[in-house]
């Protein structure tokens, strides 16, 4: 098994990529499986153009590689900061970017990064829009990691709330994996068909 790991942050040294990195440790952790981690940081995709569609030398560099990688996994996690209650621009960009071809009928889980009391936003945000024409199936849970700079540093939770967020995290990348498994068959059964329905509604 492969999950891939999306830093939504386009910050360098990044809160969300610092999550990011826990959650990679604890899938290893709990899966013999391996992970492709990929970050947003510093901008490395170009804003989505119509080069996209076609054999755009900049896309064949930019992209490509990350589609690969992608196309080759089988879950996804999102770990999203909230900039002023949305999710960052180049997220809902990288969506932009992946067409069916490397998310459909795959699940996702939605981990939300706050430095206060907030989070929710992004949750509800990439719910709504980012999964119509991805075809990406978010499963029901999702984390929230609130006051995110006393939390997930070091092998010992700080507190009982950093404990509890720990227990919450390997429960939703537990069934995050159980999903994988499951969502396989779909993709395998031959009722999926992009071709004839490559949008969805």
């Amino acid at each position: 098994m492969k999950i891939a790991i999306i830093v939504g942050s386009h910050r360098v040294d990044s809160e969300s990529g610092r999550v990011a990195a826990f959650i990679d440790q604890r899938i290893k952790a709990l899966t013999d499986g391996e992970t492709f981690l990929f970050s947003l940081a510093g901008n490395p995709l170009p804003l989505w153009d119509e080069g996209d569609w076609g054999d755009d030398p900049k896309w064949q560099a930019a992209w490509n590689p990350v589609a690969r990688q992608l196309a080759e996994s089988d879950a996804v996690v999102v770990v999203s900061p909230e900039w002023s209650g949305m999710a960052p621009a180049g997220l809902k960009n990288f969506f932009l970017l992946c067409g069916n071809d490397v998310l459909a009928h795959k699940p996702g889980l939605i981990v939300a990064v706050s430095a206060a009391l907030g989070g929710s936003y992004p949750v509800a945000e990439l719910r709504m829009s980012s999964y119509k024409n991805t075809r990406l199936c978010y499963i029901p849970e999702h984390v929230i990691v609130r006051n995110v700079g006393r939390v997930l540093k070091g092998d010992v939770p700080a507190d009982d709330h950093d404990a509890a967020l720990r227990s919450r995290i390997d429960y939703s990348l537990k069934l995050l994996i159980e999903y994988a498994k499951s969502l396989a068959s779909v993709r395998a059964s031959g009722v999926v068909d992009l071709k004839e329905f490559p949008y969805g509604m």
